[in-house]
């Protein structure tokens, strides 16, 4: 076996091994993500502070602290609205399935002429089994979430770990890049500067775009489901924001559980009518103004690349996965380009072509 193989299958195993890790690790490492995640955005505020000759410490403490005194403002303001509309939601739960319900009769009596009493009658109780799963289904879901012992654990390591893992990868953030540095191999150096360079490029742009795309979005939603008059508007529209920054699926989602909503609530088409206009309205907002001006193309990653990517990472990596699964697909499109430079640059496409020594 020759060094450019031995080196290939180095690092696709390291590859390999690290996810294999984190798959293994999926149920913990949420909190270190988080923490990774907020240490990479805010590092710029830090650097800045440096060079006005803040020390390292005291400025990532001023900058992680104003991070968190903005988050607990924006839980005191909007958590007891949101606590109240979903108290409100929970409650209406029954009536929004009987309403379902006796618009599902409501349309089988239509196809009574057509179906004996029988197919009738075995359709009217399929439905309403399955109506009362569904139910059943969504309350034990609820309450899991709420009670759960996992769950309850998640938000306590989200809400106590993550800022220290966050304060110690920002004040340590140079030193870290500085070792990482000096493991790189010599003669490829230059090289995984410049990959790594990109990456970062890529992933700021991303994470920062598409933040403030998911907050005017919501926003949007939220004020938009609330003038329409949905109980619990401003719950949903906040949570589709969220969602949004999962791309196609996360829009999608909340259309279609404001329309229920909708329908159940008001037990019309007209309403759910005006409320997938408005998402409508909300898409091309969306992908013509903000997403174009705050995020452009800096991902470079087709459509069908980004959901395989989504699926993937949920099979791969659960929730965690889907959150960072655009992100990942980003630092696998930026060095999947990059292999394929070397390899339109090799002997193995053109072997007229001299192999590079400094290439990878």
């Amino acid at each position: 076996m020759n060094a450019v193989w031995a080196r290939n299958l180095f690092w696709a195993g390291l590859v390999l091994a690290l996810a294999y890790v984190v798959h293994l690790l999926s149920g913990i490492i949420l909190p270190f993500v988080a923490g990774a995640g907020i240490a990479f955005v805010l590092n710029p505020l830090v650097d800045r502070l440096e060079r006005y000759r803040v020390p390292r410490a005291l400025g990532t403490l001023a900058v992680l602290i104003g991070f968190l005194l903005l988050i607990v403002l924006i839980i005191l303001l909007v958590v007891p609205i949101l606590q109240q509309q979903l108290g409100q939601l929970i409650s209406r739960v029954p009536d929004y399935v009987a309403e379902i319900r006796a618009e599902s009769d409501r349309l089988l009596s239509l196809l009574s002429h057509r179906l004996t009493r029988t197919d009738m009658q075995q359709l009217h109780d399929a439905i309403g089994a399955r109506l009362a799963d569904i139910a059943g289904e969504a309350g034990h879901l609820l309450g899991s979430v709420l009670t759960g012992g996992v769950a309850v654990a998640n938000v306590l390591s989200l809400v106590f770990i993550t800022p220290i893992v966050a304060f110690f990868l920002l004040r340590d953030w140079t030193v870290l890049l500085a070792t990482l540095d000096s493991w790189l191999p010599r003669l490829y150096r230059e090289t995984i500067r410049f990959q790594a360079g990109l990456i970062e490029e890529t992933l700021s742009g991303f994470l920062r775009g598409q933040a403030t795309v998911c907050l005017v979005m919501g926003l949007f939603y939220a004020t938009g489901l609330s003038v329409i008059g949905l109980e619990g508007g401003l719950i949903v529209g906040l949570l589709i924001g969220f969602l949004i920054f999962i791309p196609f699926i996360g829009g999608l989602s909340g259309a279609v559980i404001s329309i229920l909503l909708g329908f159940a609530q008001f037990g019309t088409w007209q309403v759910p009518a005006v409320i997938a206009a408005l998402f409508a309205v909300g898409q091309v907002i969306e992908s013509n103004l903000l997403t174009p001006k705050l995020v452009g193309d800096r991902v470079h990653l087709h459509p069908v690349w980004i959901i395989f990517a989504l699926l993937a990472s949920g099979v791969l990596f659960g929730f965690l996965g889907v959150l960072m699964a655009v992100p990942l697909a980003a630092v696998v499109g930026v060095l999947g380009r990059f292999a394929i430079q070397q390899y339109l640059a090799s002997p193995l496409y053109d072997p007229r072509r001299p192999t590079h020594i400094g290439s990878l």
